[in-house]
Parts: C-alpha cells; structure tokens; sequence
C-alpha cells in the first residue's frame, strides 16, 4: 500500500485564521468636534461626554507622536554601538588590503561604504564630541588612526599600511558614509 502524501495548504481551510493587523481606535466623533470647534467664534460650550472623546483623542495622539520619536541611547550604549561600527569598518578596511604591484609607491586604493543612522554614533567613533557637522573631512594617518586604531595587513613577505590621507563623507540626512584612502608596504616605499 503506497504511503499517503500529505496535501499542501490553500489557506481556505476553516481551522486557519488570518493574521489581525492592529487597526487604530475610530476618533471621527472626536475630530469632528475638534472641527466644530476651530470652526467656532470662540464660545462654544462642551458636554462633558463629549470633552471625555476628545480628551481621550488627545491622549491616543500624544502616544502616537511618543511612539515616533526615537528612543534617547544612553552614554553607554552609544560607546557599544561606535565601538561595534569601528569593527565593522577596521574589518572591511583590512579585507581590501592586497598585494599589488602599486603597494611600492603607496599608491593602492581601498574604499568602505557604510551605513550609520545615527550621528552622534557616528562622531562617537570618531573620537568627536557631538554629531559632524560636516559633510568631508581628512584625516591624516596617524589622527585616523587614532580614532580607529592601528590598520595594517599581513602578506607574503611585507606589511601593508595605509599612507596618504584619509577621506571621510558623512550623509546625515541619508545615515550613509564613504572612508577612502590609499595604503602601501612602507619598507618599499622608502627606496
């Protein structure tokens, strides 16, 4: 006797329940009393059962303007979440540090794109006191790194470090930003 199979789900079973999306309260008596109001010459007097469905409007909207704005971090957790974006770019900076034959003159390129909403995080890991207020900056290497920490890789037979300046572009408005600089083996470098 051949093993039964089992029959996929249409969704129109009767046991299944679709998902309830949360639906926000009905205020249309509250926002049509807050109209007849604004549209009042002043002296309008109120039901007290009728200042209830307003007051209890005003209170829905309070919470949902609370609800939008984002939450304060505390001084530590924007030292967590800096420190944890700094790692993510020394790691992706170190990634793109190869040999090639332009490491001689200094002149191999690396380029970090990265996303970080927040710009006080972001000027946390760069050492600054508050949010950029730029949109551009360079660095020199030693200021980058010491922001960022010591970024070299290891290959065959040498050491790559970065050399040059560092540029760093920072979109408030869009969270993004773009580190790019130029790296190289300093031992060939000095010939």
């Amino acid at each position: 006797m051949p093993a039964a199979t089992k029959r996929k789900s249409d969704g129109a079973a009767s046991g299944s329940r679709a998902k309830k999306t949360k639906s926000a309260p009905d205020h249309t008596e509250a926002m049509e009393l807050v109209d007849t109001l604004m549209e009042g010459d002043g002296d309008v007097e109120i039901a007290p059962a009728e200042a209830r469905v307003v007051a209890a409007y005003t209170r829905w909207l309070e919470g949902e303007l609370a609800a939008m704005k984002p939450k304060e971090k505390s001084s530590d957790e924007i030292h967590a979440a800096a420190e944890k974006l700094r790692s993510a770019c020394v790691s992706g900076i170190k990634k793109q540090m190869a040999w090639k034959p332009s490491c001689k003159t200094g002149g191999a390129k690396w380029s970090f794109d990265g996303v970080c909403a927040d710009p006080i995080v972001f000027g946390a890991m760069l050492n600054l006191s508050a949010a950029p207020k730029w949109k551009m900056h360079k660095y020199t290497v030693p200021e980058f790194e010491e922001c960022m920490g010591s970024i070299g890789a290891s290959v065959r037979y040498d050491t790559l470090h970065l050399c040059g300046n560092v540029n760093v572009r920072y979109q408030a408005e869009e969270g993004t930003f773009k580190m790019s600089g130029s790296y190289g083996a300093p031992r060939h470098m000095a010939k």
